[in-house]
């Protein structure tokens, strides 16, 4: 049922609005919708409507050990404005405790290959924990983040995790997303104001200068068509992420 979903609806969800789209969902999956948020500005817009419709929806955050102390600070906000409690998955102990030993702490700097077993260990792995049982997730991507998401559609069949995939706000300028914020009073990271366009891990994230690429902040000491964590890696509707 679900991949005929995205084939009878994959055209129709390019025009709706968000409210249609996140009620669409929930009336063909219901509780088996899930929202992968990072706590982005993004997300919480995200968060905001979701739980607008579904006020026990899941809503899970990957802890990664690394995140910026501004994150956990939103994070915390957001439970007590909305009154609810995310899904918090963490990675592996002994798998980051072996990586850690064997290649210290920092090893992402060294190599593109460091910093995807990184990423590996303390996102997609706990990621396919989060997903599991679901048929449906929700996330934030946006077009005009990166070049690695200029192909993308609102509704897509992932093929890595056999469900539903859906980016609501993938054609959301930012000053949408932040007119979003500012009318409905979200809580957002308050990096955001502080140069951080996009934010992730503390020693993967950077504030960059006004006009800087979306991304440019995300491991910049990579070539720009490698800055993805593997978290989105595409399926055969959507193409490569």
């Amino acid at each position: 049922m679900a991949n005929t979903f995205v084939s009878e609806k994959q055209a129709c969800f390019e025009t709706l609005d968000l409210t249609s789209i996140v009620t669409q969902l929930l009336e063909v999956f219901g509780e088996d919708v899930v929202l992968a948020s990072s706590l982005s500005m993004e997300d919480q817009v995200l968060t905001y409507e979701l739980l607008k419709q579904q006020p026990n929806a899941s809503i899970f955050v990957l802890d990664t050990g690394r995140l910026h102390q501004e994150t956990y600070d939103v994070m915390q906000e957001t439970m007590s404005k909305y009154n609810f409690s995310y899904q918090v998955y963490f990675p592996d102990q002994l798998a980051i405790q072996k990586m850690v030993a064997e290649k210290g702490p920092n090893l992402f700097y060294e190599s593109i290959e460091n910093r995807k077993q990184c990423c590996q260990l303390r996102k997609i792995e706990p990621l396919s924990r989060a997903l599991e049982g679901k048929k449906a997730w929700m996330t934030g991507l946006r077009s005009e983040q990166s070049v690695t998401r200029h192909q993308l559609s609102v509704l897509n069949w992932d093929d890595q995790y056999d469900m539903v995939k859906v980016n609501p706000l993938l054609h959301w300028t930012t000053t949408a997303v932040w007119e979003f914020i500012e009318s409905h009073d979200i809580p957002y990271n308050r990096l955001h104001k502080k140069g951080f366009p996009s934010i992730g891990c503390a020693p993967c994230t950077r504030a960059v200068p006004d006009g800087d690429d979306f991304r440019s902040g995300r491991w910049w000491w990579e070539d720009p068509k490698q800055r993805e964590c593997g978290l989105h890696v595409g399926s055969k509707k959507e193409g490569k992420e």
